[in-house]
């Protein structure tokens, strides 16, 4: 295939081609390395996540066909390299699924609900964790997480073993001390690390609620910029010349707006 003309194609062999070629012959692609890319198969899976939430399914092939070349160029510097290629990355996939789904593929009966079989997942990954000879139960919940995500994960994990308050009520008071300790820091370190020790508790009381904090703080934020960009229409070329109090007042009228047409 590597002298015929490439086009548009639903084959994964012809965006394999097209992968290497780009290696070959594009300076940019050339000089690239897992590093350098790290960061842009990240923000394609958030491009993903964002064409979901606005329901675009328009543009949903074409977010994930990028998240799906970002896995195609990690797999093409890996073969170069001598340590696996894109078959190895279908195969380990499409074992683990296998394996972890015995209900599906093998003799097992399914769990009872959905959240029994996620314990069953939880149970199978803590082998997998042992056999891969990893010790602690953190050792792969991946540091490259948003940070509250990661949070979340983290405390699920100490959990498992009992290492939690006993419900929510009492990680609301610890939300109120660590609040107190964030006033009461003095230095610019000392209050990075309280605000952390405030957010990282926030992401437990989400946990006990069974609340994803950070799509808890994707809504919030998106209800946030429709309720500015309200504030930005009424007000036009006013905008920053407006008192607090006016602007707070729109803010209200939109809130309100939002209850009255959710």
């Amino acid at each position: 295939m590597s002298n015929q003309k490439l086009t548009r194609s639903r084959d994964v062999a012809v965006l394999l081609e097209v992968m290497k070629r780009l290696r070959e012959g594009c300076p940019w692609d050339k000089v690239q390395t897992f590093e350098t890319i790290a960061p842009y198969t990240i923000e394609e899976a958030y491009e993903v996540a964002s064409a979901i939430a606005d329901k675009d399914f328009k543009a949903l092939p074409s977010e994930l066909g990028d998240l799906l070349f970002q896995v195609v160029f990690h797999a093409r510097m890996a073969e170069e390299q001598g340590h696996f290629d894109f078959g190895d990355v279908v195969e380990a996939v499409t074992a683990k699924m296998i394996r972890r789904h015995p209900h599906v593929f093998g003799d097992e009966k399914a769990e009872s609900d959905a959240g029994a079989q996620k314990d069953f997942w939880e149970k199978l990954k803590e082998s997998e964790r042992t056999a891969a000879g990893q010790t602690s139960l953190l050792d792969d919940v991946a540091s490259a997480l948003p940070a509250l995500t990661r949070a979340e994960k983290l405390q699920r994990r100490a959990s498992s073993v009992g290492f939690d308050w006993n419900n929510a009520s009492h990680v609301l008071d610890k939300i109120a001390e660590e609040a107190r300790e964030v006033l009461a820091a003095e230095s610019h370190d000392e209050r990075e690390d309280e605000i952390g020790d405030l957010l990282f508790v926030i992401a437990n009381l989400a946990r006990h609620l069974r609340v994803d904090p950070e799509a808890a703080l994707r809504r919030t934020n998106a209800k946030f910029t429709r309720r500015f960009h309200f504030i930005e229409e009424v007000l036009g070329d006013r905008m920053g010349k407006a008192s607090l109090e006016e602007m707070e007042a729109l803010w209200q009228r939109a809130k309100q707006a939002e209850k009255v047409n959710p």
